[in-house]
C-alpha cells in the first residue's frame, strides 16, 4: 500500500491508535512489575500465578458483558468508565499488598480490560473497509508489539518496591482516554451479540481449537510467571533490568516470527507451520529450563527464540479455524477462539503455578514444552486423519490477525457448548 493510501486508511482511527499506544504501555508495565513486586514480597507461586488466572477470568466475563454496557451507555462513556476502572485500579495495588486483594483487583482489571479491548477494536473494524482493513490491523499489531515492549523496558527506570512505577502505569493508562474522549470521529453502531458454538468450533476445525487452547496454558503461564524466572536468573543484572530485557525480547521475537511464519501457511498445509512453530516452542521451552545460565544472555537469546515461534501459534490457528468457517462465521470464529485461549489462561496460570511451587521456577518453560509438546501430538495426528483444505480456499494470513475483533459479542446467553 503507497503512503498516500496509508495515510488515508489510518486517518479514521489514529486517535484510536494513540489510545492503544498509551493504554498498552500501562498494561505492559503493569503486567511485568506484579509478579515482580509479588516475588519481592515473598508471595508463593501460586499466588503469583493466580494473578494471572484473576486477570483472565475477569477478561472472560468482560468479553461476556462488554456489549451491554456499550449498548447501555454508548462507546466514548464506557471507554472512559473501563479507563478510569483500570488506572484507579492500579494505584490499589501499590497501597494494599495482599494477595487476596490483588487477585480481586487484577480481576477488576481483566474485565475493563476486556471492556477497552471491545471497544477499540469493533470501532477500528467499522472505520476500516475490506480493501484497507488487513493493513489497519497489521498496523494495530505491531502497534500493540512496539508499546508492550516500551511498557516492559520502564522497568528498568524505577525499583519495583516502590510507588513511582505503579503511579506511571496509572498515568499512562489515564492519559490513553484523551485521543477517544477528544476525538471528533462518529462513534461506530452499538456492538452486536453474536451465539458462539464452541463444539461446532471444534468440529470444524479441530487442530485451530486445540491451538487457542494451548495457547491460553503455555502463554497465560508465561506471562504470570516469567518475571519471576527472569528475575532469577538474572546473570548480574538487577531483577527490574532482568525481567525488562527477558519479556521485551520474547515480545519481540514474537513481532519477527508473525509475519514469516503466517505468510508461509498461506502456502502450504497450515497445520504443517503450527506443527513447526510448536517444536521450535518446545525445543525453546526446553533450552530455556537446561541451558539458561550457560552463557552470558543465554535467556534472552532462548527467550527471543521462544517468542518467535510461541507467539505466532494463535493467529495461525485462528488463520486455520477461519479456512473451514464460511464467510457468516468469522464472527463466532474469532469470538469462540478467543474465549478458548481465554479459558486455557485461566487455568494454566494455576497449573504451571503448582509446578513451580513443587520443582522451582525452573520448571515453568518445562511446562510450557509439556504443553506445546502435547499440542504437537495432536497436530500430528490430525495432519494424517484429516487432508489440508485446497490453497484457493484458504483465508489471508493477515486478516486472521484481526481475531479479538467481536469478542465482545459474546452475551453469556449466546454461549453454547454444542
Amino acid at each position: 500500500m503507497q503512503s498516500g493510501s496509508l495515510r488515508r486508511a489510518l486517518a479514521p482511527v489514529a486517535a484510536l491508535l494513540m489510545s492503544v499506544a498509551l493504554l498498552l504501555m500501562g498494561n505492559g508495565l503493569q503486567g511485568a512489575l506484579l509478579p515482580l513486586r509479588a516475588a519481592i514480597e515473598g508471595q508463593s507461586s501460586l499466588a503469583i500465578g493466580l494473578l494471572a488466572s484473576s486477570y483472565f477470568g475477569g477478561f472472560v466475563l468482560g468479553c461476556m458483558q462488554a456489549a451491554k454496557l456499550v449498548q447501555r451507555v454508548g462507546h466514548i462513556r464506557a471507554f472512559t468508565a473501563a479507563v478510569a476502572l483500570a488506572s484507579t485500579i492500579a494505584l490499589f495495588h501499590a497501597m494494599i499488598v495482599e494477595p487476596l486483594v490483588w487477585w480481586i483487583l487484577r480481576g477488576i482489571t481483566g474485565f475493563a480490560f476486556a471492556v477497552i479491548f471491545a471497544i477499540i477494536e469493533s470501532w477500528l473494524n467499522e472505520k476500516s473497509s475490506s480493501e484497507n482493513r488487513g493493513t489497519v490491523f497489521s498496523v494495530y499489531t505491531i502497534v500493540n508489539l512496539t508499546v508492550i515492549t516500551v511498557g516492559q523496558l520502564f522497568l528498568t527506570l524505577g525499583d519495583p518496591a516502590a510507588f513511582p512505577l505503579f503511579c506511571a502505569a496509572s498515568i499512562l493508562v489515564s492519559l490513553s482516554a484523551l485521543p477517544v474522549a477528544l476525538t471528533r470521529a462518529e462513534a461506530p453502531t452499538p456492538i452486536e451479540q453474536t451465539r458462539v458454538r464452541l463444539l461446532h468450533l471444534f468440529r470444524q476445525s479441530p487442530a485451530g481449537v486445540a491451538g487457542a487452547l494451548a495457547v491460553g496454558l503455555a502463554n497465560g503461564a508465561f506471562w504470570a510467571l516469567a518475571p519471576v524466572f527472569a528475575s532469577d536468573h538474572s546473570g548480574g543484572l538487577s531483577a527490574a533490568e532482568a525481567t525488562a530485557y527477558f519479556m521485551s525480547a520474547v515480545v519481540m521475537g514474537g513481532a519477527a516470527g508473525q509475519w514469516p511464519l503466517g505468510l508461509w501457511s498461506d502456502k502450504t498445509d497450515r497445520r504443517r507451520v503450527i506443527l513447526f512453530a510448536s517444536v521450535g516452542a518446545t525445543a525453546a521451552g526446553v533450552a530455556l529450563t537446561l541451558f539458561s545460565d550457560a552463557f552470558a544472555g543465554a535467556p534472552f537469546l532462548f527467550a527471543f527464540v521462544f517468542g518467535v515461534f510461541a507467539f505466532p501459534i494463535n493467529a495461525l490457528s485462528v488463520a486455520h479455524l477461519n479456512d473451514h468457517v464460511e464467510d457468516d462465521g468469522y464472527v463466532e470464529a474469532a469470538s469462540g477462539m478467543l474465549l478458548t485461549y481465554g479459558l486455557g489462561a485461566v487455568a494454566g496460570p494455576f497449573i504451571a503455578s503448582v509446578i513451580v511451587g513443587a520443582a522451582g521456577i525452573g520448571a515453568l518453560f518445562l511446562y510450557t514444552a509439556a504443553v506445546h509438546g502435547a499440542f504437537i501430538l495432536f497436530i500430528w495426528l490430525r495432519i494424517f486423519r484429516r487432508s489440508a483444505p485446497p490453497e484457493a480456499a484458504q483465508v489471508d494470513f493477515t486478516d486472521s490477525l484481526i481475531v479479538s475483533v467481536t469478542v465482545s459479542n459474546v452475551e453469556t446467553g449466546n454461549l453454547e457448548t454444542s
